[in-house]
């Protein structure tokens, strides 16, 4: 299974799905998502540090989550 980096804790996030999930019996989801913003800029970050952002996230919420980790 694939995965990449949390952008905000830095820690490795599954990512789900690809050819290797087919052969797989122990099927398992993404620990992330990747947040787009009007401006353009985009974020990956897991669960976790989504779940300590607020409702409506602005591009500086995430930011200052990548200063904290």
């Amino acid at each position: 299974m694939a995965s990449d980096p949390c952008e905000a804790c830095g820690e490795d996030v599954q990512i789900g799905g690809g050819i290797s999930g087919i052969w797989s019996s122990d099927p398992s989801g993404t620990g992330g998502m990747t947040l787009e913003f009007a401006d353009g800029s985009a974020f990956f970050l897991c669960f976790d540090c989504i779940e300590s952002l607020p409702e409506e996230p602005t591009v500086d919420d995430v930011r200052d989550l990548t200063d904290d980790g």
